[in-house]
């Protein structure tokens, strides 16, 4: 994994948040990381091929950054972009198979909910490249697709954006991709999970155990 990432740059690197905002902004990463008041939370991380781990983040909530360039009335959804470069990432040459950029999509709501997490950081050092460097999202009641990697745009719209898995099979890459162990995907169960390291089962909880602080946003 590191010999194929060994070309891609990611510095310089900046953020652009544009759309239905007040104050379009682009910020430098390193500017940005500076500006903002940094911490580290540690989230389950739950893969849709049902397996699972306790990640360290280190990194600030979204709604720290939204609330810089103020959203407006109308927004409803943010879409997020990833870098697209095929010199330096061989995978995005093949656009007839897949729609890259890689782009994944939230609705305001959960963008807004206290959880909802920007990393720059993992195990305490910034991310690695193939981590999702420079700036990740990291969304704990969420299948880990959902959390878009090397971010280069948030754009906040007031229709659903498309996005990269739900583009390509939608049957079994949902929108809102909420971790449901009653849901089944359409190749396997997800009624459990299996932990990374110990190989250990265990039953899969509504929300990825987070449903106190997130399952309002669904009724």
């Amino acid at each position: 994994m590191v010999d194929r990432v060994r070309g891609f740059r990611t510095h310089p690197w900046s953020l652009t948040v544009d759309g239905l905002v007040e104050e379009p902004r682009t910020f430098a990463i390193d500017e940005l990381v500076r500006a903002m008041p940094l911490e580290e939370r540690v989230y389950r991380f739950r893969c849709v091929e049902a397996w699972a781990m306790v990640v360290p983040w280190t990194g600030f909530p979204l709604r720290a950054l939204l609330e810089r360039v103020r959203p407006r009335a109308s927004a409803r959804y943010l879409r997020f972009e990833s870098f697209y470069r095929p010199s330096e990432a061989s995978g995005q040459r093949f656009r007839v198979f897949y729609p890259w950029p890689y782009t994944e999509g939230l609705t305001l709501a959960e963008a807004m909910n206290e959880l909802t997490f920007v990393a720059t950081g993992i195990y305490g050092h910034p991310l690695p490249k193939q981590h999702g460097a420079p700036v990740r999202m990291a969304i704990p009641w969420k299948y880990g697709f959902k959390g878009a990697k090397s971010i280069v745009r948030i754009t906040l719209t007031q229709d659903q954006p498309a996005t990269f898995w739900n583009s390509i099979s939608p049957d079994e890459y949902d929108f809102s991709a909420n971790v449901n162990p009653s849901v089944p995907h359409p190749r396997w169960s997800q009624a459990s999970e299996r932990l990374l390291g110990s190989g250990e089962r265990q039953p899969t909880l509504l929300y990825n155990g987070y449903a106190e602080w997130v399952a309002a946003l669904y009724r």
